[in-house]
């Protein structure tokens, strides 16, 4: 299944390719061990209201989400050895460092998850 991350508000794309980490262990591990983000990359942490980016190699961009998927707070360029958070988030978007700024997300956006069935469907052939 592949998911995109759309801001509702201003009708624009902000994440083509969305990861969802939903396991304490997805959250834990997070971006850590990794070279980069793809450009066109996002990971959405469920259920998590403050990261780190110690031991981490590249600066992110950190998107704090309420529970309706409404940003709560933008912080831009956090270099690796970072610690922030936002007591009134229940998720955290992580971008590449810059795309926050590209995609122009403001505080009050509202965000949607998109997903897309990869598979084709399942029926009979009609010809």
């Amino acid at each position: 299944m592949k998911r995109s991350l759309w801001n509702v508000t201003k009708n624009d794309q902000v994440v083509k390719n969305l990861e969802i980490a939903g396991t304490p262990w997805d959250r834990m591990r997070g971006l850590l061990g990794r070279a980069r983000l793809a450009e066109d990359a996002g990971l959405f942490l469920e259920d998590c209201s403050s990261i780190h980016t110690c031991f981490m190699r590249f600066p992110i961009d950190v998107v704090f989400l309420g529970e309706d998927l409404r940003v709560v707070k933008v912080v831009r360029d956090l270099q690796p050895w970072g610690l922030v958070r936002a007591s009134d988030a229940r998720h955290v978007l992580e971008l590449p460092a810059g795309a926050s700024a590209r995609c122009r997300l403001d505080v009050r956006d509202q965000l949607q998850v998109q997903v897309e069935n990869l598979t084709p469907p399942v029926g009979p052939k009609t010809s």
